[in-house]
């Protein structure tokens, strides 16, 4: 399988925060996502951070990103909808022992300019406590 990467999108089952909470174990449907960054642990496992991206408009109490038409474009998504970044959720997934990720479900990938402003995004959300973890891996 190649190894998710930093500003790539794939196809995943990504589960939502509600979801999660309401006790179900897998996403609805599988929906392009944006690996946000990648680390690879002091035992060798590459953790995942994913965010979902969605076409439906996030209300004002959710940290969001628009994605510009030519991102869209970039990462093999639709160009003729509006699309977001969640930021105030994100899945962890272990790569090398994921039941969710498709090997085949790599769609495209962002530049770098705009996957350094997701990951800066993504981070201050983080250090300000803004951000639920969804875990996939327990």
């Amino acid at each position: 399988m190649t190894m998710p990467k930093a500003g790539d999108v794939w196809s995943y089952e990504y589960l939502w925060k509600r979801e999660h909470e309401a006790g179900a174990e897998h996403g609805r449907k599988p929906r392009p996502t944006a690996v946000v960054t990648t680390v690879v642990g002091a035992d060798g496992r590459t953790h995942l951070f994913i965010l979902p991206i969605t076409s439906r408009a996030p209300g004002g109490d959710r940290l969001s990103l628009e994605v510009p038409q030519i991102e869209r474009r970039r990462a093999g998504l639709a160009s003729d909808l509006r699309l977001w970044i969640i930021f105030d959720e994100y899945n962890h997934e272990i790569a090398e022992s994921s039941f969710y990720l498709d090997p085949n479900g790599w769609r495209g990938a962002f530049s770098s300019a705009f996957t350094t402003n997701t990951l800066r995004l993504f981070t201050q959300a983080m250090r300000e406590r803004k951000v639920k973890r969804v875990p996939r891996t327990d």
